[in-house]
């Protein structure tokens, strides 16, 4: 996918059925992944490029992006800022709490990881219906990308990132 069609906005009926595959594809991955048990936890699961990550370390990510970006995009709406005026919000991937929050939940049990991305996926499912045109061109100012519309937390941080987790996941399996 080129820089160009990432930045677009997703439609509203693309996202939902994006995110009902998704969700299905987790639920598909459930029992391999538990099957393929015990999984290793990453010596460096850091930002950096030699972080190399398991499925404990991905889904203990994907379990806690969820909730974090649904936050962020909430804020967002709700300050309803114009263009030229964006609400500051979001992290970097070297963020202490992220890295943090992923050490001591890659030792969940499996099962939960797993529950919690779907719950996470449920609730993304759940809200948008009810979010508004007007809402998702709420003004955003990330920290490394600038000032961006609500959209892009959804298509961005939701939508075409769990996509490439399903791909990360379906790549361990395959190399096992």
């Amino acid at each position: 996918m080129t820089d160009a069609a990432a930045a677009q906005p997703l439609e509203p009926e693309d996202v939902l059925a994006r995110l009902a595959a998704v969700r299905a594809a987790f639920a598909g991955l459930r029992p391999r992944v538990i099957a393929g048990a015990p999984w290793s936890l990453a010596e460096d699961f850091g930002a950096g490029p030699e972080a190399s990550w398991g499925p404990r370390e991905v889904l203990a990510h994907v379990a806690e992006m969820l909730p974090f970006w649904k936050g962020e995009f909430e804020r967002l709406v709700e300050a309803a800022r114009p263009a030229g005026a964006g609400e500051p919000f979001g992290r970097l991937a070297v963020d202490a709490m992220r890295i943090g929050i992923l050490e001591r939940d890659r030792t969940l049990p499996l099962g939960e990881l797993f529950d919690r991305i779907d719950a996470g996926i449920g609730a993304w499912e759940s809200r948008l219906p009810a979010v508004t045109a007007a809402e998702l061109t709420s003004r955003g100012l990330h920290p490394r990308d600038g000032e961006v519309p609500a959209t892009w937390i959804r298509d961005k941080f939701i939508v075409r990132h769990l996509d490439e987790h399903v791909t990360q996941l379906e790549g361990i399996l395959a190399a096992r």
